[in-house]
């Protein structure tokens, strides 16, 4: 072996019996420190928790790359942030691989069962409350997270599945130390946890959520990862763990006492058997000489995100004060959002104009709707980007509907340059509040992202339920390249608003000047083309928004913080930068795999 090799491979041991020192502390129930940002060699990982993180830095110690350790974060929040993420769920997985220069994608997405149909939640001819859909069988699409971690593994990874998930089943078996996010979520749902005894159980022991500072343990998650390392995603998908979830959706687990009306689902073993991940052509978008690349339909998140860099590419928002920065990046969301509501669902059931949508013609045809010294009022109309007419718009609104915010984000990158942005989600807080009995994970309420009936009456809705369509989402993990190599990833959580704080971090990044850790830090907005924009007590508290309000911008305070994005970046100098969150969902945690250069290093 060269010598630089033997000198990386000392120092590499060195990192690892750290890092194994903190992990062992973390099994004695000594809460793992967390850090929002870190600098440092050889691969960085980015995530809202700490146990998840670190578990991913050890896979990248080891000697796996950055689809590896991915995976292996992914396991980890399966377990310390089930309210967000799980095998119960799906998501976007978002890779860069610097052997070929190329991006690809796997689209996790759940699926309606083959028995759906348009009217999945109408009853008596009038659309289901949201929260009545939201906790039934009727919500549950069947998961893709397992999938997504085999095929990805498979395609770009060297390390088997049941390797990558093997700290997550030690995680879930030994526990890990309850923090107040993780308490506050059980209390914001404690009612409907309780209304189903495997998660009252599991969720509020004594009836009461997991006090901060204890040790939370989920044996079940962790039995049901171990079948799912010896055994493989058969299990889930043509075995028992499935036929449990089927039987679960079918006849959900209601405490006979409660009073809760929970609708049962027609979700079969054979709609499970018929899943398949789906590797899709990344959404690609030049701007300011970068390529932006994200995730396509069924997500939004790709398109309506590159739409509305192509729309921005008409101002010089680096020399533009503040006030007309922010002003061009609302406006340019309000617009980029109709366009979206109109045109984006599932390939497979609905003609998608991606390439019409970030073509540089329409964006400009749109961009000429915008002032900078009057807000448009919402809902503006979309346009048809097949026929863009210059500052023409159709006659009827497109709003916004409302989609769960509790998702979760990931970004790693690994020592060859690799890099992976991967937004996994179970869809509300809570998904639908049920936990497959005997297994340890939620199941989510995806097809609540479905349009329950057209958003907007006579117009086609591409986003109605269908047999064993994906419903649209909004995950938007990115990556962006500098002369064909990683500049940097980020995503977010957060429902509608990922698409506003992602676009929003990649322009205070590469316009405002912004470190990738300020950038995430900054205070948001998130204008969805609705009458007033979402907005945080931070932005609200900015001397530029009473500028903003005079020209008719609106807002509404947000009662929770808006997104919780992580993002890695790759240094001239050979660094990698991993930031997080500082405040937001209680901080979130980024580790590189050697703060310092190594002994011989370049």
């Amino acid at each position: 072996m060269p010598t630089t090799g033997k000198r990386i491979l000392a120092v590499l041991s060195v990192a690892a019996l750290v890092s194994t020192a903190g992990a062992a502390s973390a099994s004695a129930a000594v809460p793992t420190p967390k850090s929002p940002v870190a600098t440092g060699y050889l691969g960085a990982v980015s995530s809202i928790d700490a146990d998840a993180t670190a578990i991913g830095t050890q896979v990248l110690r080891g000697g796996g790359n950055a689809v590896d350790a991915a995976v292996a974060v992914a396991a980890a929040l399966g377990v310390t942030d089930p309210f967000s993420a799980g095998i119960g769920g799906g998501g976007f997985f978002v890779y860069y691989d610097a052997k070929t220069g190329k991006v690809h994608t796997l689209d996790g997405r759940e699926t309606a069962p083959e028995t759906a149909d348009e009217n999945l939640f109408v009853e008596n001819g009038k659309p289901l409350p949201f929260a009545d859909a939201v906790t039934s069988g009727l919500s549950v699409g069947v998961p893709g997270t397992p999938a997504t971690w085999r095929d990805a593994l498979r395609k770009w990874g060297t390390r088997s599945l049941a390797q990558s998930i093997a700290p997550a089943e030690r995680l879930a078996r030994k526990g890990f130390v309850v923090d107040q996010t993780f308490h506050d979520q059980v209390a914001h749902n404690a009612d409907r946890f309780a209304a189903f005894p495997s998660t009252r159980s599991l969720y509020l022991p004594g009836g009461q959520p997991p006090a901060p500072g204890t040790v939370f343990r989920n044996p079940d998650l962790a039995a049901t990862y171990g079948q799912l390392a010896r055994r493989g995603t058969d299990v889930l998908y043509r075995g028992e763990v499935g036929a449990d979830i089927a039987r679960t959706v079918q006849r959900p687990p209601v405490d006979p006492a409660s009073s809760l009306k929970v609708r049962p689902g027609k979700l079969s073993a054979a709609d499970l058997a018929a899943y398949q991940a789906v590797e899709r052509v990344p959404t690609h978008t030049r701007y300011r000489g970068l390529d932006v690349y994200g995730m396509p339909a069924p997500s939004s998140g790709g398109l309506t995100v590159g739409e509305a860099l192509n729309i921005l590419e008409n101002y010089d928002l680096r020399g533009a004060g503040k006030a007309d920065y922010l002003q061009y990046f609302l406006e340019a969301s309000r617009f980029a959002f109709a366009d979206r509501n109109r045109w984006i669902g599932d390939p497979a059931f609905v003609d998608v104009p991606a390439r019409e949508l970030l073509s540089q013609e329409f964006a400009d045809s749109r961009a000429c709707l915008i002032s900078k010294d009057h807000a448009a009022t919402s809902p503006v109309a979309p346009a048809d980007p097949r026929r863009p007419q210059p500052c023409a718009a159709g006659p009827t609104g497109a709003p916004t509907p409302y989609e769960g915010e509790n998702t979760t984000h990931l970004t790693v990158a690994d020592r060859w340059g690799n890099v992976v942005a991967y937004t996994l989600t179970i869809e509300q807080e809570g998904g639908s509040g049920i936990v497959v009995p005997g297994r340890g994970f939620l199941l989510n309420n995806e097809l609540t992202d479905f349009s329950f009936v057209p958003v907007t009456p006579g117009v086609p809705d591409p986003n109605l339920p269908g047999p064993g369509k994906r419903p649209r989402s909004s995950m938007a993990p990115t990556v962006v390249l500098r002369d064909g190599k990683p500049f940097f990833a980020a995503g977010s959580p957060g429902g509608a608003s990922i698409i506003t704080t992602v676009l929003q971090v990649v322009l205070g990044r590469v316009d405002r000047g912004l470190s990738l850790e300020d950038a995430i830090a900054a205070p948001r907005a998130s204008q969805r083309n609705s009458a007033k924009a979402d907005v945080e007590a931070g932005f609200l508290a900015q001397p530029e928004t009473a500028e903003l309000q005079r020209r008719g911008q609106v807002f509404s305070a947000s009662p929770a913080e808006i997104g919780a994005a992580t993002g890695v970046e790759s240094l001239p100098d050979g660094r990698w930068v991993a930031a997080a969150e500082p405040v937001r969902r209680g901080q979130g945690a980024a580790q590189v795999v050697l703060p310092w250069r190594w002994p011989g290093g370049r």
